[in-house]
């Protein structure tokens, strides 16, 4: 791999930020990073339980499958930005 390439890499990232105010414990946090850390592009998943954001980073994301996933862990998107 050349530099080049881990540019274009980190050049396709992105992120996308989900309000899931059902989440309240860890098991709600796992539940949620297992069923999105599933979807196709998805690289890293964060939970927040304080502020009760998702915040997905990966390439080529879709956010109707991330909030799919996030509905087949047992919660409801309540915004995404």
């Amino acid at each position: 791999m050349n530099s080049s390439d881990t540019n274009n890499d980190i050049n396709d990232m992105s992120e996308l930020t989900f309000n899931v105010p059902g989440m309240t414990c860890g098991h709600c946090e796992a539940a949620v990073k297992g069923e999105v850390g599933k979807v196709a592009g998805v690289s890293d998943v964060a939970v927040d339980l304080a502020t009760k954001l998702v915040t997905v980073s990966g390439s080529a994301l879709d956010a109707t499958a991330i909030v799919a996933a996030i509905d087949e862990a047992g919660f409801e998107v309540a915004t995404a930005g």
